[in-house]
């Protein structure tokens, strides 16, 4: 069965990070940059502080007409952040993520950030899965 790690160590290990102080306007402008939907939001120390995502954007900035130019982002993101292991296999990971309705998860090892995956990272990783199985079976299948 397939780990976080597996899958990092494919991806890659880059986290996109702010820290709490930064203004959201600079926040989403880093978003933006990056192509990405969540930056974690990181301490000095690197102790993570919390995620700030697309949702965040909308439903605590927009919705709530606050100015993104002077809105800190430690004001406006996530704080309860799930996390996961490199040891984590992608279906325990799956399932976490369906159940707190979450897109994206930072992957921790000996309580330091070592990396973020997406709902699309799992997709891509699991289509993969699905054609190799696929190729298999036909090879069995077809074989002379």
């Amino acid at each position: 069965m397939r780990t976080m790690g597996q899958l990092l160590d494919r991806k890659g290990r880059h986290v996109i990070t702010v820290n709490p102080e930064t203004v959201v306007k600079d926040a989403a402008k880093v978003m933006s940059d990056h192509h990405i939907g969540a930056v974690m939001v990181v301490k000095g120390d690197g102790e993570i502080a919390g995620i700030f995502t697309e949702r965040d954007v909308m439903r605590r900035v927009v919705a709530e007409c606050r100015d993104p130019g002077r809105t800190p982002v430690r004001d406006v993101m996530t704080t309860a952040v799930a996390c996961c292991s490199t040891k984590t296999t992608l279906d325990e990971v799956r399932t976490l993520m369906r159940e707190k309705k979450i897109r994206h998860m930072p992957v921790v090892e000996d309580g330091r950030l070592v990396g973020i995956i997406s709902l699309g990272d799992l997709n891509i990783v699991e289509e993969e899965i699905r054609i190799e199985t696929i190729q298999y079976l036909e090879q069995y299948l077809y074989k002379p």
